[in-house]
């Protein structure tokens, strides 16, 4: 009991938050032993997506405290690898969650006591703009305070190197010991001062703005003008942004929710600001109704991520991170564009099938944008959690704004032609057949159950899933020539089918992807039809999505019963 009482003393000592102080100091005057262990039982882990958790005081939390020792792990890294060269700077950027300015500025002092240079972004401005910062500034590395699509009680802490990508391993284990070997916070040498701690101007804004509207420069500007456009950037930083590409590409301004349209780190509309999330999309697909639009798009709060929503049969519906995948690399591959298409392992494999009609090469990779962006020669990269990476030349992460752009483009183009981006989706079946994917997530209240659950499915692994046949499986903890290990287990199902079943790295979850690909047979009368064709038969590709459907809900049955779900 003592330990932790004094532990925590000891921390609310060197706290210099008011907020988190009091708030500590509260816990220890009320004894609440169970809370204290919570928050001081080990440090929050760094890894290769940086730091993520609930704000609050303690190791275990996002705070202050943690976010300088980071700051100063991180320094340590850059000199000790030589990046810190006389003169090199650091851009930091942050989005409007709560505490992201403060723990950006205190993140920019570390770094300028160490005698790096930090440059401010002029705002809570999108992830993606950091991304595309650090090689715009010549800078030796980025930090980004987002939690993303997190709970609005979160934050977190994502850091890039000087070539513009997430870091990966050894450099996440690396910077980790070095923060782990920070002394005393008020040994911590910091400055403000200017030559060392600058707030950048708008200048990197534009450019990056210029940049993406580029991207469809040479599109038909009267169609751009003629789609209908509802977005929202669920209370985050990509509003201003996204509008102003709109502008300067020709498009007509969105029609955006109001209670949506400003950013607002309490999420108030929304359970969790994620476009995926049931519920979170409600309000602009309800608005696209109202006004008729053509097209819903959306950000998540930090624009990162792109998500797409079309009317139906049904009414208007959200499509699935994989069929904005399709639907970007077909636009993408129809301009020509040459180079990898590269995707994480979770995601369709209908990427590589694209890729090979077009004669261009394809990658897959661990899932993650640290590891997509990394493909030697990309040219486009995804992953089926609404994360796209159009134009690795500028940005080399996932890319919500640059995505919604070239999403646009594509809808504008069909929509001046009769057509609609379903159709689109039915010309790529009808050339590739259906790939049909879905997901089975499972939150633990128990972490211990996450390494149970996986160790049982690999001590008993089913031989037969949804009526097919397990043709192989494939233990990625042990890695192999392509993919190095992850904690994973990819089943390799007959007639193209796939399961793979994964932890969350951000999420205390066990996550199932599915996938099924069924031929698509010619409905009676009509031809083979083929991608960009324009054919207007659906007879055969409604079939195999029924089909499809049915052998997803049993796969994903028998995926329950043998993982114990």
């Amino acid at each position: 009991m003592s330990d932790v009482l004094d532990r925590a003393r000891a921390w609310a000592s060197e706290d210099p938050d008011p907020a988190t102080r009091a708030e500590l100091e509260g816990l220890i005057a009320a004894h609440d032993l169970s809370e204290l262990e919570d928050r001081f039982d080990g440090t929050l882990e760094f890894g290769t997506a940086g730091l993520r958790g609930a704000l609050g005081a303690g190791p275990q939390r996002m705070n202050r405290v943690v976010v300088q020792r980071a700051a100063a792990g991180l320094a340590a890294y850059l000199r000790d690898t030589g990046a810190a060269t006389p003169g090199a700077a650091i851009v930091i950027g942050y989005d409007a969650r709560h505490n992201s300015d403060v723990f950006a500025r205190d993140t920019a002092e570390v770094m300028a006591g160490a005698g790096i240079r930090a440059l401010l972004m002029p705002g809570p401005l999108p992830t993606p703009l950091l991304a595309f910062a650090i090689r715009d500034l010549g800078c030796i590395a980025g930090v980004m305070v987002t939690a993303s699509h997190n709970p609005p009680q979160d934050n977190g802490y994502k850091v890039y190197l000087g070539d513009g990508s997430q870091i990966v391993p050894p450099a996440d284990a690396e910077i980790a010991s070095r923060i782990a070997a920070v002394g005393a916070l008020a040994d911590l040498p910091r400055s403000t001062d200017e030559g060392l701690v600058e707030v950048l101007d708008e200048g990197v804004l534009e450019r990056y703005e210029q940049a993406v509207a580029a991207l469809v420069a040479d599109g038909d500007r009267a169609a751009y003008a003629d789609l209908r456009i509802v977005y929202t950037p669920m209370h985050g930083v990509g509003g201003s942004t996204v509008q102003r590409v709109l502008e300067l590409a020709g498009f007509a301004a969105p029609h955006e929710p109001a209670a949506q349209a400003a950013p607002d780190p309490d999420f108030p509309t929304v359970s969790f600001p994620n476009p995926e999330e049931p519920g979170a999309m409600d309000l602009a697909l309800a608005l696209a109704a109202e006004v008729d639009a053509d097209i819903v798009v959306a950000n998540d709060p930090d624009a990162d991520r792109c998500a797409v929503g079309l009317p139906g049969p049904h009414g208007w519906q959200m499509l699935r991170g994989d069929e904005v995948g399709a639907l970007l690399a077909h636009h993408l591959l129809s301009r020509g564009k040459q180079g990898v298409y590269a995707q994480s392992i979770v995601s369709s494999s209908l990427l590589g099938a694209m890729a090979a009609a077009a004669g261009q090469p394809h990658q897959e990779t661990l899932t993650g944008f640290k590891w997509i962006s990394r493909v030697p020669g990309l040219a486009f990269g995804y992953e089926e959690a609404l994360g796209y990476c159009v134009d690795p030349e500028h940005v080399k992460d996932k890319d919500g704004v640059s995505a919604i752009l070239l999403v646009l483009q594509l809808a504008a183009q069909v929509k001046a032609q009769g057509r609609t981006l379903r159709d689109v989706l039915d010309d790529v079946a009808r050339a590739h057949g259906l790939y049909a994917t879905d997901q089975l997530s499972v939150r633990f209240a128990d972490l211990a159950e996450i390494p149970a659950t996986m160790a049982r499915l690999r001590e008993a692994p089913p031989t037969v899933l949804g009526g097919l046949a397990v043709e192989r499986v494939d233990d990625l903890a042990t890695g192999s020539a392509d993919l190095p290990p992850t904690d994973g287990l990819r089943y390799v199902l007959a007639d193209g089918g796939r399961v793979i079943v994964r932890p969350s790295g951000t999420e205390p979850k066990i996550k199932c992807y599915l996938e099924v690909v069924v031929p698509v047979a010619p409905s009676a009368g009509s031809g083979t039809g083929s991608a960009g064709s324009g054919t207007d038969d659906t007879g055969g590709v409604d079939a195999a999505r029924i089909s499809a459907a049915g052998r997803l809900d049993a796969i994903r049955a028998d995926v329950q019963k043998a993982a114990g779900l």
